[in-house]
């Protein structure tokens, strides 16, 4: 059996998370719980090359031409957390997506450690990241009603990383908003490019928002690529919460710190609006 038709196999069968990731057991008691009312919420299948890529999708129940906003899982996969975030979106007026980025490498919601997620995580390609990331927005405006003109894109640790990633692939993006996504780093066949060497040709405005006390990426580097943006026309911002650890935005995890979380979902509102997303 060759390894792309074990690919094809895995990806024609995948289906979304339900719940929260093993990994991320016990869940906090300040986990945010955003219902479905009035929206359009679940389940849904993306055309991609190789088959269909499940996704969480949540939108306004009425209306037509929304805003577009992809929502880019953590490490953990589109769980539960991810799939509130879609909703808290759909309540402003969104349709927000959230496509299983690593679903060919395998499903990180049933293990049960961060060591053994992270080497499936480590295999996905970025060029892959940015052609499933088009299919969905094709999905968005071909089965959801949605507007291709007013779309932006908001990610989280691993998917930080990758909202700078598509801001400067997809130059239409009006704006983008990186939680603490890592800035730097060695380039490979996988990671070709980091966002510190995208950010001084950057025409994309994005807003990132990075801890102080994040022990994973350094404050030195939060500080090179705001050197390396202001070279550049992006008009794009990096905001530093100076007491906040990574994952400060995960409600459902021990990192979170809710003063911050909250200033940063305004923020992400504001930046959103005068983008003209």
């Amino acid at each position: 059996m060759t390894k792309e038709f074990t690919r094809r196999k895995f990806i024609a069968t995948a289906t979304l998370a339900t719940g929260f990731a093993l990994a991320v057991q016990p869940i906090s008691a300040k986990t945010i719980t955003t219902d479905a009312k009035g929206l359009i919420v679940g389940a849904v299948k993306i055309p991609v090359a190789d088959g269909e890529l499940p996704a969480y999708r949540a939108q306004p129940a009425t209306g037509s031409n929304f805003p577009i906003v992809l929502v880019i899982q953590e490490i953990f996969g589109v769980h539960e957390h991810i799939q509130d975030v879609c909703r808290r979106f759909a309540k402003l007026g969104y349709v927000a997506i959230a496509p299983e980025l690593f679903i060919r490498q395998g499903d990180v919601s049933k293990l049960s450690s961060i060591d053994q997620i992270r080497p499936i995580v480590a295999k996905v390609p970025d060029a892959q990241v940015m052609s499933d990331l088009d299919a969905t927005v094709n999905w968005a405006v071909r089965s959801a009603k949605g507007n291709a003109e007013r779309l932006g894109i908001t990610g989280f640790c691993w998917g930080g990383r990758m909202t700078w990633l598509y801001a400067a692939h997809r130059p239409q993006v009006k704006a983008g908003v990186a939680w603490y996504g890592r800035l730097i780093g060695d380039a490979t066949p996988v990671t070709p490019k980091h966002p510190i060497d995208i950010a001084a040709s950057l025409k994309v405005p994005v807003l990132g928002l990075y801890g102080g006390k994040d022990t994973g990426i350094p404050l030195e580097t939060v500080q090179q690529m705001q050197a390396r943006l202001k070279t550049g026309q992006s008009q794009s911002e990096i905001i530093v919460y100076p007491d906040a650890p990574h994952a400060f935005f995960a409600d459902y995890r021990p990192s979170y710190r809710e003063r911050e979380a909250i200033e940063g979902w305004q923020r992400l509102q504001a930046w959103f609006k005068r983008q003209g997303v």
